[in-house]
This record gives C-alpha cells, structure tokens and sequence, in this order.
C-alpha cells in the first residue's frame, strides 16, 4: 500500500472524483440511456405515422381541396326540406291547417312557415306580403326579385341539386328556366304556406312533433312585439352543413331578408325592398393538409415524454440510498456540497439535453407544436421545469428506501398525471366560469404547471397552422388569456423553493451527524469532556476499569498519543411495535493507540455493528462521544471522514462498475492525483489478488463474495487512512485468500489504529494486538490474546487414547497427576480431562505418560493450553447469567 498521506480533499478534488465516477457508470448503462432518449423519438415518429394514416382515411372520404383564396359567389337560397319530407296533417300534428298528405303523391306539398305575434293582425299584414303571387323573370339579374329555396346544401358541387321560387299560389307545372354559373337551371315553384300558432311554445312543440313523423317545418318566425315603429323577429331556420364542401348554406341571411321586405313592404309599399344579390364563404385554408391530429394530441403524449425523466433519476438516487452508497461516499471524504452541486447539476445537463433532443427532433419531423411556437420561449419553458424536476426528484427521495416502490410509484405518477391533465384539469382550463384562483392552485402542482405550459403551447401551435401564422411570441405572454408567464414563474418559484427544502432535508437527515453540528457552537478543537459512568463499578473487571481511567486521563490532558477515545458512548434504539427500548451500548470505554489492531469479540447481538456504526457516522450516539484523532464525532464528522476508511459487513459497490474504477474513486476522494493515484490503485489491487487474470478491470457484478469483500477492504485502506473499521473482512474468503488479507491487515496496522470485528478466534488471536469481549452492549474485559487465555484459561487440556479395557487405569493416573482433575469427553478409548494449572507441572504429566506406556497400549494422547475460543464462551456464559 502507498502510505503517503495526501490530506483532505478539497471540494474540487470531491466534484472531480464525483463526476468521474457518474461518466462512468453511465458509460455503463449506455444501453439503459439509449433506451431513455429513444422513448421521446418513438412517441413522436409514432404521431406522425398516426397522422399519416389520419390524412390518408380522411382523404378516402372527401376529396382533395385546395386552398380557397376566392370563394364563389352563391345564390341567396333558403335551405327547405326535400319535398317529400315536407310537413303534412299527421296522427302527431293534426292540426286542420296544414297540408293534406296526399300532396306527397304528386310532389305538390308547400313549404310551411309558421308564425306568431304579440299583434296577430299586423303579423299577418306581414306574412301575406312574403311570397308574391305572380312573377315574369327571364334573367338571371331578377333573381333578387324572387324568394329561392334550394333543398341541396352545395348547388354549386351538386349536380342533382333542386331550386325552387316560393310564391303564394303555383299553377301546375310552373317553372322558369335560367342560366346560373353557366349551367342551364329550371326554377321550379313551390307553394310558400304560412300558419299561425299561439305562442312561441306551441311553434317549438309542433316543429319537435314533425320530427318524430320524419318530416319538417321549412322555418318560423316570432315578430314579437313588432309594430309599425319597432320591428323585432327571432326565427327558427333549418341548417345543414356540407362538410364535403365547407359551404356556408346554412347561413339564414335569405330568411331574414325575406321577413324583412315583407314588413317593409307593409309599411311602404309593393315597391320597397332590400335586395339580395348573393352569398359568400370568406377565403380559406386547405385545413386538411395540417397537423391537426398531432397538434391536437400532443399535451397528453408530450408532458408523458416530459415526466419519463422523473422515475428515472428518482431511482438512481433511491438506489444509492437503498444500498447505503451515499454514505458509504460520505464515509470516504465526499462533502455534501461536492455531492449534491455534482448530483444535481448532472441530472439538470442530462435533463437539459434530453429536452433539446426532443425539441429537435420534434423540429426535424416538422411537427408545428415545435416549429409554429418561438424557440426561445420553448427553451426557457424546458429549462425552467428541467430543474423543478429534477429538484423535486431530490425531495422525493427522501421519501423512499427501496428502489422497486421508487419505481411503481414513480411511474404511476408520470401516467396518473398525464390523464388528470388531460381529461380534468384541461376540461377546467376550458370552463370560463371555473374560478382562476383555483387555476393557479392546481399549477402549484409541478405536474398541472407543465402541462398548463404544453398546452398553452398546443393551443397557439394549432391555431397558428390553422391560419398559417407563428404561434407563440413573446408579445403573447401579456395576453391575460395566456397562462404562459403564469406558470414559468410559479415554477421558477417552486424551483428556488424545492432546492432548498431539499437541500436542508438532506442535510439534517444524513446521518454523518450534520444536524448536530447545528446545534452546536464548538470550535473545531473543542475542549473534550469526560462524561460520568453508568455502569457499576463492582460488576466489571480490572481491565476494564483500567481502561475507563485510561480514558478519563488522556481527555483530562487531550493527549495526542490515542487514536480513538471513547467516553462512555451509549446507543439504546427507542420502543418499537410494542417491544421496550433496546440498549445496544452500555456505556462504552475506551482509548486505542495511534497503531495496532484492536479486536471486538461478541456473539450475535452483542453491540459490536452498533458501535461500529456510531464511529463511522451511520447512527448518532444515544449519549457520551467518542474522539477520532481529537474530532468529535458528533459535532465534526465531515473532517472525520477524511482519515478514516472503513469496510463494512456488508459490500456497498456500484455492480456495473469495475474493481480499479472503485479504487479509482475513492483514491480521488482521499485527494490522491496523478501518478501517485495510479500507484495506489495499481499495488492495492495486487496486495488483495485482485490485479492478475483481467479482474481488475471486470465489473463488480460479476464478482465473487471474496473477491467483493477483498475490494472493501482495498478501499478501506487506499489513501493511507490513519483510522479503520473493518466488520467482519474474513467473511466468504477461502483459506488462501484469507491468509493474504491478514498479511495485508499485519503491514497496515504498523502505522494506522485499526478496529476489527470477527467470530473467527483464529483471526482475532493472529491479527490483533488487543481484544475487547463485548456481551449484552458491555466491554467484559480486554487484553491481548495471551493475558486473557492465561486469566480465564486456567486449565489444560489432557488427551489420551487406548483400548477400552484401560480406560480405568487412564483415570487413576490422572487422579495421581491432579486430584482435581476433571473429566469432559468419554468416547470409546479416548478420554479428555481438565487439568488446574497450579496442581500439574508439565514435566510431571510427560513422565506419567511414560509409565502407562509400559503398563498398557497407548495409541495417542496430547496436551494443550486452553484456546481463545474456550475464553470467548467462559466470558459469554459468564456474562450472560449475571
């Protein structure tokens, strides 16, 4: 390993190794972002495939029209029913006045208006003076002179078309033949009938009762309060729009006329009229060659290509979350600034080019959602939300710990709004009595606030191509219809709002202890104060007493000489599910030297991860503290992070990052640059095996659990920390392995302080210059292997095996050895006693076996000290039943 000590990284150095390592991860999920930017490009090829197929349907049923920059000139027809559906006296309208339905044999049936009046009298003045009784025109240039009534709604494109003059009286057969358009025409006469009705009710009832026998009115009329000084008239007129042709024939202009001379006819004479020449359409556009159906259907499709982002990026940071790498990042020396200004402004540039993608692509296809609508407008617009998105992203992760929720919730969000806009939240745009307030409301919603924006965009976009103009510009934003400038600003407020709030969740969520360092008003050396015990003195040992007073005089003179002080550090995890609360750490002492490799002992439960896990910032201290180096750690654990590596009980690697890209990134964020940052990777990867063969440079993933838990611990120690925790580091090695990692553990501990937990008494009795027993959240005792076997070891082991028949004899010559012998395993010939120390010399117990030689067979025997693991469970029990 290098050994140099770089020092602490400066914040550069962090948004360096940051942004390195997040190219090149996403470098390894090239498939995954291709997929991503795809998503957008296949939606909007898809809407134009859509209107594609759209146009070539519509085409199929109407002809291709051209433009119509000069509409033709129409004459001022009524629209009439065809004759055979003209009303007659029914069994539903069995009114004596109207027509007899034998006038549908032969075609002869009038046209019924019916009429009513405040002044009957003088509404029948009127009517009378409508048709006219006899007529000579024998040129198209009198046709104003007649009241026309056509039952075709385009004469001009209907070759079968029919028209008619009204008049009062028709004799048989009577009709006029003119030239119209060029096109030879024969006026045929058809009866004009007017009736009387009541009320304007009994109109309305009468043209409803029509309906149901399939024939109808061809108009009414109300006059009103009309009179010789005031003229006031609502009519009912029959409408049928071409929609093969536009046509506007259902305009009434020739029903209104036809009132209106009639009174004026009254009042002035036979002579007094108002002609009307002609009608028409006002010029248009070939509304068919336009992207309607895209424009129309784009809010719904695009704020879901929109949102696509949002599950995205939540899961990538869930998943940091979910597998403790945000912390584990933290541990190593990466600052919250350097994390969070590299996080955010990645995912705001990937969200800004995944925009620009979809605006191009979009232009290139030349949808005029894009083209129609001012770049500028459309840039600030994305931009503005590409930030709220990825702001809220970062409040909505603290919100989640596991990354399949993340997910379904996530993408559940991105559909549910998509379909709330469209069908809800639209509908209430639309609705001019839906109260604004309510509006604005609703935007405050990042969801409804973008889609309020692409709708507004949509809506200026299809108006634009409908009378092909731009779409929206600048001066637009002032219009108080547009919503527009009312969303960029609640967003951009929202924006400013989420990252602070998020920012500062974050902070005081972290568990590297940020929240107390707010609390607190210490310096960066504070002065270090003992706390008191809250153990009782008569139930521990003298090691352990000795180690508390150890630790009260070096925070008594703040010695430099201790790399790790712990004054009384306590964990107890509150009740939970009914359960009372739980004391992980009662109360812990203890202060290890600035090198050396310290060993926790314990069975399951013990305390040993909790403590661990309060020293390296994971959970807060219940009470006391503890010292690395002289910083508290519940006040100063970013500067804390900076000398010390840890490998936990568990791997935290990224999987589709390789084992030097680890080394790599951490290596940087423990400030190694350069050559010397190549040469710590390059010999931590050969110290731990991992250099040979192409591992190096395999991805994580696709790693043994050896070869996992031999990257930890090369990241625990690149950058020469001067303080390490390893849990466990042994676990899932094969034998060989496991004898290389401690030759790695042995070289780093002559210059660093390292804490160690194993169920392995082998590994603790090889690497560990003192061993603490922890039971129950308790320090039983500590001392190095040799102390501990020699004071709760105080027994040998003697084995002997022989035949059967000398098992007595065996007995009787360890009686004669030690009377106090005692015996603990009996299997066939081989026996095993226990023998006191203080009663048996060594030599004694050789010369005995050298007399029984002689007496009886003897196949094998032995004598051992006791082991570490016999100590391991003496203490355990012991301490258990106390």
């Amino acid at each position: 390993m290098v050994n140099a000590n770089p020092g602490k990284a400066s914040y550069l150095a962090q948004s360096n190794a940051l942004l390195r390592k997040n190219l090149t991860y996403q470098k390894r999920n090239k498939c995954q972002n291709c997929c991503l930017f795809v998503f957008p490009v296949l939606i909007l090829v898809l809407l134009v495939v859509l209107q594609h197929y759209v146009d070539q349907e519509q085409r199929k049923e109407k002809p291709r029209l051209p433009p119509v920059p000069h509409p033709p000139e129409m004459l001022p027809a009524l629209q009439i029913p065809v004759p055979e559906g003209l009303a007659v006296r029914s069994n539903h309208l069995p009114f004596q006045d109207l027509p007899d339905p034998s006038c549908r044999n032969n075609s002869s049936c009038p046209a019924t208006f019916l009429f009513t009046a405040s002044n009957n009298s003088f509404a029948k003045g009127v009517v009378d003076g409508m048709f006219s009784t006899a007529t000579s025109v024998n040129s198209s240039d009198q046709l104003d002179l007649l009241v026309l009534g056509t039952d075709s709604p385009d004469y001009l494109s209907d070759d079968n078309f029919h028209l008619y003059y009204l008049q009062n009286n028709c004799n048989k057969r009577s009709s006029i033949s003119l030239t119209i358009n060029r096109k030879s025409i024969e006026l045929k006469c058809m009866e004009g009938l007017t009736l009387w009705r009541n009320s304007m009710s009994d109109i309305n009832d009468d043209i409803f009762k029509a309906e149901e026998e399939m024939s109808e009115f061809a108009g009414a009329f109300d006059l009103l309060n009309s009179d010789s000084s005031s003229f006031n008239v609502i009519v009912w007129y029959k409408t049928v729009y071409n929609f093969l042709s536009d046509s506007a024939s259902e305009i009434p202009v020739r029903f209104l006329n036809m009132v209106s001379n009639a009174y004026l006819q009254l009042l002035r004479g036979k002579g007094s009229q108002i002609p009307v020449e002609f009608i028409k359409d006002m010029p248009t556009h070939n509304y068919l060659n336009q992207p309607n159906f895209v424009t129309l259907m784009s809010t719904l499709l695009f704020i879901w290509i929109i949102i696509w982002l949002f599950p995205v990026m939540l899961q990538a940071l869930v998943y940091e979350k979910q597998h403790k790498l945000r912390i584990m990042m933290k541990m190593h020396g990466l600052g919250d600034r350097a994390y969070w200004t590299i996080s955010y402004g990645y995912f705001a540039i990937v969200s800004s080019i995944y925009m620009l993608c979809f605006v191009a692509f979009g232009s290139l296809l030349g949808l005029s959602f894009f083209t129609s609508n001012d770049y500028t407008i459309q840039f600030v617009f994305y931009f503005v939300y590409a930030n709220l998105q990825v702001s809220v992203t970062f409040l909505a992760a603290g919100l989640f710990s596991n990354v399949k929720t993340a997910s379904v919730v996530g993408y559940l969000l991105v559909f549910v709004t998509g379909l709330l806009g469209n069908f809800l939240f639209q509908s209430l745009l639309e609705e001019p009595s839906f109260p604004r307030i309510w509006v604005i409301i609703l935007e405050l919603f990042p969801g409804f606030s973008s889609f309020r924006g692409l709708y507004e965009l949509q809506q200026y976009a299809f108006e634009g191509s409908m009378v092909g103009d731009r779409g929206m510009e600048w001066k637009d934003l002032n219009n108080p219809e547009n919503g527009m400038r009312e969303v960029m600003i609640i967003m951009l407020i929202e924006w400013m709002l989420t990252v602070i709030l998020a920012y500062y969740i974050d902070r005081l969520s972290s568990s590297s202890g940020s929240c107390w360092k707010k609390l607190s008003s210490s310096s960066r050396q504070p002065k270090l104060q003992s706390n008191e015990p809250q153990v009782s003195l008569e139930t521990e040992s003298t090691d352990v007493v000795q180690e508390r007073e150890t630790v009260k005089r070096s925070i008594l003179e703040s010695a430099g000489s201790h790399a790790i002080i712990c004054d009384n550090i306590r964990k107890v995890y509150p009740a939970r599910d009914g359960n009372p609360p739980h004391t992980a750490v009662k109360g812990l002492y203890l202060a290890l030297p600035q090198a050396g490799c310290f060993g926790m002992l314990g069975p399951n439960g013990a305390g040993k991860t909790s403590f661990i896990s309060m020293m390296i910032g994971l959970t807060k201290p219940t009470s006391g503290t503890a010292f690395i180096n002289g910083l508290d750690i519940r006040t100063h654990m970013d500067e804390v992070y900076s000398m010390i590596g840890v490998c936990p009980q568990h791997d935290l690697l990224w999987e589709t990052l390789t084992g030097r890209e680890h080394l790599m990134f951490y290596g940087r964020l423990k400030n190694l640059k350069g050559a010397a940052l190549k040469q710590a990777v390059e010999e931590s990867l050969k110290t731990v095996n991992l250099y040979y063969g192409g591992v190096a440079d395999k991805q994580t993933g696709k790693y043994s659990g050896g070869m996992k838990r031999r990257l930890s611990v090369a990241i625990s120690l690149i950058g020469d920390p001067k303080v390490v925790f390893m849990d466990e580091p042994s676990t899932g090695l094969d034998p060989a392995s496991r004898n290389n990692l401690w030759n790695v553990v042995k070289h780093a501990k002559q210059d660093r302080a390292i804490v160690l937990t194993t169920h392995s008494m082998e590994e603790a009795e090889s690497l560990c210059d003192r061993l603490g027993i922890f039971v129950d959240g308790s320090l039983q005792c500590i001392a190095d292997a040799k102390e501990l076997k020699a004071r709760y070891g105080g027994m040998m082991v003697f084995t002997m095996t022989t035949t059967v028949d000398n098992n007595a004899e065996v007995e009787e010559m360890v009686k004669l050895i030690s009377p106090n012998a005692n015996k603990i395993y009996h299997l066939a010939g081989t026996q095993k006693f226990e023998l006191p120390k203080n009663e048996v010399r060594i030599a004694d117990i050789f010369e005995a076996v050298e007399v029984a030689k002689r007496r009886f067979p003897v196949h094998a025997w032995g004598l051992a000290d006791t082991t570490l693991e016999e100590v391991f469970i003496k203490v355990a029990k012991a301490a258990s039943s106390a």
